[in-house]
């Protein structure tokens, strides 16, 4: 048998999901030391238990901090140290199903007590260990796929505001994209966006390589933030053990600062820029900086969804996001903003991963689009307009259906050809400005101009 844990009584505080307790020395007589990171339990005075994590350790005052709130602890509750930190179950057995935000299952499922756990929270990978990103994850999004390409290892946010279709996305994108395994970790989530989720991945046919991590609003705020971590910590054992291209989708990061948040004001810390703390950066780099090439083995990449208060990009979360990530998706009307919208790693798979027209018709596409928009704000303000800008509103009109609307779903290669087909109905080969090889290869000919009467 185990030996026993030294209990300790002496709990100086309780303040929101933060618990104070004096540890002499900081180690028990006989039982496991107070290390940082390391579980703690907590014994009710009606017998019930919970666990706590140390998250501070300042002579010998430990701060816990508690999972599954703290209602109903009072200053007399025994607290014992169990001396290892919060383990995940990763095993093959974990792919459909649903975890809590503490790992136990949400699903009626078996119990997975004898599978293999590990560990949370650990280190970034070794710079050695990684490999320039260059194979793309298509997920048959045209404004993703053909614009701002989504590349194995890569770290990328799309910036929303409440309202916004962003978990219409995210399901999507975890539907049709080409990876082995899907991560999904949700924080805050009210329970119907939950059921949404699990629906639309059970209905595709998907949950059979998916596992998710669930966090509800009506859950602990602590609780919160240990949903990256074990999503990562599952995702980083597939890749680099079984050699599995891992997609990580986690919303909404600003409900995970906002934890962070919390418990800062909770531990009394004071707060650097609108009430979060001075480590919201490093907190966040932390868990992003978990995307990766490895070598000789599979991929972890990441997209998550960052909800702008007041669509403000200057928010302490979008703007240190920005400074960490390798871009960035807009989502902003429905619709995935063209000129706001950045993929850093793009050029990484466009033309050698993909076809050898996709970089010069994205790019004309997009110089084209722009001029819409121009051509747009010349007729509303009633200046005459062109040939050539009536060409580019019908553009800007056929390119906002056909590619913009975030329920669009069409293959890459269909994408570009819809794109050749598109510019074909609108102009004229010599106004495209593109390599003559490009146009002479893939222009459809015979297409209906802008200018072309009616038959």
């Amino acid at each position: 048998m185990g030996q026993p844990l030294s209990q300790y009584r002496n709990i100086l505080s309780i303040v929101g999901g933060i618990v104070r307790v004096r540890v002499p020395a900081a180690r028990g007589e006989g039982g496991a030391a107070a290390r940082f990171r390391d579980l703690a339990s907590l014994r009710k005075a009606n017998g019930e238990i919970v666990l706590a994590q140390v998250i501070r350790i300042d002579g010998d005052v430990v701060s816990l901090q508690v999972f599954g709130g703290t209602d109903g602890l009072t200053t007399q509750a025994s607290v014992g140290f169990l001396g290892h930190p919060m383990a995940v179950t990763c095993s093959q057995n974990v792919l459909g199903r649903v975890f809590g935000s503490t790992g136990e299952p949400l699903d009626r499922g078996p119990a997975l007590t004898e599978d293999r756990k590990v560990t949370i929270g650990g280190p970034s990978v070794n710079p050695m260990r990684r490999i320039m990103p260059s194979r793309m994850i298509r997920t048959d999004v045209p404004m993703i796929d053909v614009f701002n390409s989504l590349v194995e290892s890569q770290k990328i946010p799309i910036f929303s505001v409440a309202g916004e279709p962003y978990n219409a996305l995210l399901s999507r994108i975890a539907i049709q994209a080409d990876a082995d395994v899907v991560v999904f970790g949700g924080m805050a989530l009210i329970f119907d966006d939950y059921h949404y989720f699990r629906k639309r991945f059970l209905d595709a046919g998907v949950f059979a390589h998916t596992v998710m991590f669930i966090n509800q609003a009506s859950d602990s705020v602590v609780e919160r933030l240990l949903v990256p971590d074990m999503c990562l910590a599952v995702a980083e054992r597939f890749a680099v053990e079984e050699g599995k291209r891992v997609l990580v989708l986690l919303t909404d990061m600003t409900a995970y600062a906002d934890a962070l948040k919390e418990v800062g004001i909770s531990m009394e810390r004071v707060p650097s820029n609108r009430g979060h703390m001075g480590d919201l950066y490093s907190q966040l780099a932390r868990r992003y900086e978990k995307a990766c090439d490895f070598r000789g083995a599979g991929s972890v990449t990441v997209l998550t969804v960052t909800t702008m208060p007041g669509d403000d990009v200057t928010h302490p979360v979008p703007d240190n996001t920005g400074y960490i990530t390798e871009g960035q998706l807009y989502l902003r009307n429905g619709r995935i903003d063209p000129f706001g919208s950045l993929s850093r790693l793009k050029q990484h798979v466009i033309g050698s991963a993909t076809r050898e027209d996709h970089g010069q018709l994205m790019n004309t596409m997009i110089r084209l689009y722009a001029g819409a928009q121009d051509a747009e704000q010349k007729r509303a303000m009633a200046f005459e307009l062109s040939t050539f800008d009536e060409k580019l509103l019908r553009f800007g009109r056929l390119f906002e259906q056909r590619f913009m609307d975030v329920e669009v779903s069409t293959p890459l290669e269909r994408a570009l050809d819809q794109g050749w087909e598109t510019v074909a109905e609108c102009f004229e080969p010599e106004e495209l400005v593109m390599k003559q090889s490009l146009i002479d290869k893939y222009f459809p000919r015979g297409e209906r101009r802008a200018d072309a009467p009616p038959s």
